[in-house]
């Protein structure tokens, strides 16, 4: 009888590891399968951007040097030399737009990102930047001093000048878009002159370049607000997805000591956006601890982890389950704001050269919150392309962008999908985004413009109806239509 137990035991030990090592199996399959794939280098004279989509030829890649003075006297010689030429420019930071924004065929490319000198007025709370700079280059030295980026996007390696010219918004509680914390900065025109633009000096060029996608001039030094590094302590709310407004006012809105916040909705076929979470820091009266050093290992699970979930609804439901566990696991711990803010998008990173990962983003009121999800559902359900994730942040009233998306308090829905390097998935992307778009509109939102040009120009006009005089005005400040892009060339 004690024989028969003990193998009865066994054999159920042997089931419990077989099904503990599943999930260990599944994620370390991605990185197996990686192991085969070859890194798709650019070919000279070309560029692309994040969406590996848009290889274009160039005329002239141009880095520009790191001091103040030697990069406007060479951008004076670049734009005398476009003029002569009659060739175009266009600005290039991370290049993390996925529409060619930051591209011109046959035209000069300027790469931005060597520009990223720093300085911080700590009596008043100002960072002066080079608009090369990465934001993680901003975090790390306010680190230094005990301050932190008042608001920036999600991840920390997208270019302060990329960030301006999309107008990007945080995961900071309730705010505006950058645009609200950017106190002045400097503009090189098409004729080669600086321009001090804030919202006393030059004030309509203010609000068209940011958010004006690099085509009002060259943005070079920056003037950002910054807050205090803080203490933030790690709570979160597990929900139905009908009751997500609801819960933010109770829980963020009502809630004085939230700092940072986004929320996530469940995108496994099992419970399809019918559940969210609610992912919050809240400050707590500890003394901020200084950037902990990169923790690779750590960052290639979490990155494999995603992974998983390419085209698997095993890994959706598998990471679902990992993150909400993890939740309640991580639930009180105290992290620095600087620590938070300071994630790489290569957490996420897709290795596979077949295949790309496109962002979009759709701003919707608080009054059709749920309508939108309920009109999106069978969109999605029905769409042949893979669905990675949704993540929900709210988004206050811009008042300084021309082009804005946020005309009123918004919730800010980012969908990020995995789509094959074909004809055909191209195709349906745009099929897709074009419904998509369409519900938005009906749900009197704005949908973002930095990601693929699928929309024609017609209905992007339904959700910008201030785009016609937006384009008239970058002729009037820009004559000659020196600084292009393929966003320009699609929309004006």
């Amino acid at each position: 009888m004690k024989k028969k137990y003990l193998l009865i035991l066994g054999a159920l030990s042997v089931i419990a590891l077989i099904f503990l090592s599943i999930p260990v199996v599944h994620v370390f399959k991605t990185k197996w399968s990686e192991s085969d794939f070859q890194k798709t280098e650019i070919p000279k004279g070309y560029t692309n951007d994040a969406s590996q989509l848009n290889l274009t030829k160039v005329d002239t890649i141009i880095q520009v040097p790191k001091n103040k003075i030697e990069i406007e006297n060479q951008l004076r010689q670049i734009l005398k030399y476009a003029k002569e030429k009659n060739l175009k420019v266009s600005l290039a930071g991370a290049q993390h737009s996925m529409g060619g924004h930051s591209i011109y065929p046959n035209g000069i490319l300027l790469n931005m990102l060597p520009y990223k000198q720093m300085e911080l007025d700590e009596k008043n709370n100002i960072l002066t930047i080079g608009s090369g700079a990465l934001w993680e280059d901003a975090i790390k030295f306010l680190d230094k001093h005990g301050k932190s980026i008042s608001v920036m996007q999600a991840f920390s390696s997208f270019s302060v000048g990329g960030s301006m010219s999309v107008n990007g918004h945080g995961w900071q509680k309730n705010l505006p878009p950058i645009s609200s914390s950017v106190v002045s900065f400097t503009l090189m025109n098409h004729n080669g002159e600086i321009l001090n633009c804030s919202r006393a000096e030059n004030p309509e060029l203010f609000k068209l370049a940011i958010g004006g996608y690099g085509l009002f001039g060259i943005i070079l030094d920056v003037k950002l607000k910054v807050v205090d590094n803080l203490a933030l302590q790690f709570k979160y709310v597990r929900l139905n997805s009908e009751n997500y407004v609801q819960y933010y006012k109770k829980f963020i809105s009502d809630n004085p000591n939230v700092n940072l916040v986004f929320g996530r909705l469940r995108i496994s076929n099992k419970h399809f956006l019918e559940e969210a979470t609610i992912n919050y820091f809240e400050k707590v009266n500890e003394k901020p601890l200084s950037l902990p050093a990169q923790n690779l290992k750590n960052e290639e699970t979490k990155r494999l982890v995603f992974r998983s979930t390419v085209n698997s609804e095993y890994g959706k439901r598998l990471r679902w389950d990992l993150e909400t566990g993890m939740n309640k696991i991580s639930k009180n711990t105290v992290f620095s704001r600087n620590e938070l803010l300071n994630d790489h998008v290569s957490l996420i990173e897709n290795k596979d050269p077949n295949s790309t990962d496109l962002l979009q983003e759709y701003f919707i009121p608080e009054r059709n919150f749920n309508q939108f999800i309920k009109d999106i559902k069978p969109i999605l359900k029905n769409s042949e392309l893979d669905l990675l994730n949704i993540t929900i942040r709210a988004v206050n009233k811009d008042e300084d962008s021309y082009l804005n998306y946020a005309k009123e308090n918004v919730f800010g829905f980012v969908f990020l999908f995995n789509q094959n390097k074909t004809t055909q998935q191209e195709q349906a992307m745009k099929i897709l985004t074009n419904k998509l778009v369409d519900i938005t509109i009906i749900n009197e939102g704005t949908f973002y413009l930095p990601y693929r040009l699928h929309i024609d120009k017609a209905k992007m006009r339904k959700a910008y109806p201030q785009a016609n005089s937006f384009f008239e005005l970058k002729r009037k400040y820009d004559p000659q239509e020196i600084f292009e892009n393929k966003f320009y060339l699609h929309y004006k």
